[in-house]
């Protein structure tokens, strides 16, 4: 049985092909720059890359290309071969706390969400329709990041504000990473011997951050907000912040709310501390080779991200297990051992040797450690193509 996963964004849409339930990779690919005469269009199979640059209007054409695509490279026959469709959808608000079967009710209250995830639920929904036109009588599920986090209590995910904005206008904690933070503690869990009551933290560390207390396979807090800014620095966000810096900054240069807001989500973070680039591989350099700023990029969300680690220990009672994944989580040894060294009253330590090893997958805790620490791959993908799998 053929899945396909699907990453709808404003000007890209990122898929998989997946066998299943074998979980095999199939092809993969991206159209990105989509409403240019430059877009580009790669597709990977069997080993192989495939790049094109052409003209691609809009998502419309985008979709059919990538299903030609999969019919021109012999991926498939036809696409009658492809018998569902799952769309990562970033908010689901309290509207949904499970996969949703996408119909006319479903994309509509999707939509309707759009002002909680301006930049993701528009974009989600113009693929959805896209692929309903092409695939109408193919399952398709809408996937929620948010979905995960709807077993937080009250106390976690309200904030302090008029409690009339929560009831007028959803004003809450949502989370996001969802898919990924499910997936890895799934892993971690199976690595801990499927222990009960198991107490995990997941740190999903990429250009994109978000960490997240998980008991007994459920979220019980997670530090991204209402929206993706709050919590840790990132490759452009800010993290946590005193909103009377919006004030102060509005007052001293004149910039209004949606400039600010703009400056806190892609000028920040690695990127405006910096000064250099919001890519983490940019930044280690430029710190190795002296770089204080570039160094203090680097500090800062490791500090921030070991304050969050530190305050779960204490809501979970207790810690079995931290796991690293996404890009810089599973790839930089450099960022694991800066958070780890915050975690010395914990007793956390890290196997030097095992830390270092290039795509090292596991348990890198040292033999004396009181928690062990993981390095699993996320694979959001797989997460998608098994919940539309389970309802086939």
């Amino acid at each position: 049985m053929k899945i396909i996963a699907i990453n709808a964004g404003s000007s890209s849409l990122k898929f998989q092909l997946l066998k299943m339930p074998q979980e095999e990779v199939i092809a993969s690919g991206l159209v990105e720059k989509i409403g240019s005469e430059d877009a580009g269009f790669t597709i990977k199979y069997n080993g192989s890359k495939d790049s094109k640059v052409l003209n691609i209007p809009n998502h419309g054409v985008a979709v059919k290309l990538l299903l030609d695509g999969l019919i021109e490279h012999e991926i498939i026959k036809t696409i009658d071969e492809i018998e569902g469709v799952g769309h990562r959808v970033v908010q689901g608000g309290e509207v949904f706390n499970e996969s949703a079967e996408l119909n006319n009710v479903t994309i509509a209250a999707i939509e309707s969400l759009a002002s909680l995830a301006p930049l993701h639920n528009k974009a989600h929904v113009i693929g959805m329709r896209e692929f309903k036109k092409v695939l109408p009588n193919v399952l398709q599920l809408a996937v929620f990041d948010t979905t995960f986090h709807q077993t937080m209590e009250e106390e976690a995910y309200l904030y302090a504000t008029p409690y009339e904005w929560y009831e007028k206008y959803g004003v809450r904690k949502y989370g996001f990473h969802g898919t990924s933070h499910q997936y890895v503690s799934e892993e971690a869990i199976k690595l801990l011997d499927n222990k009960k009551d198991s107490k995990i933290i997941v740190c999903h560390i990429g250009n994109g951050v978000s960490i997240t207390a998980i008991r007994d396979g459920k979220s019980i807090d997670t530090s991204m907000g209402l929206t993706p800014l709050e919590g840790v620095p990132m490759g452009t966000r800010t993290g946590n912040i005193d909103p009377s810096v919006l004030g102060l900054i509005a007052e001293r240069e004149g910039k209004s709310l949606e400039e600010l807001l703009d400056i806190l989500n892609k000028q920040s973070g690695y990127l405006g501390v910096s000064g250099i680039s919001n890519d983490s591989r940019d930044i280690a350099k430029a710190a190795h080779e002296g770089n204080h700023r570039a160094k203090l990029a680097m500090q800062l969300q490791a500090k921030r991200i070991a304050d969050y680690i530190g305050s779960y220990y204490i809501r979970l009672k207790g810690l079995d297990a931290i796991a690293f994944t996404a890009g810089i989580g599973e790839n930089s040894s450099e960022v694991r051992n800066l958070i780890v060294d915050h975690l010395e009253v914990l007793n956390v330590k890290l196997d030097q040797k095992l830390n270092t090893t290039h795509g090292i997958v596991g348990n890198i805790a040292s033999k004396d450690s009181s928690v062990k620490v993981f390095v699993i791959p996320t694979d959001e993908e797989v997460m998608i193509a098994r919940e539309v799998y389970s309802r086939l």
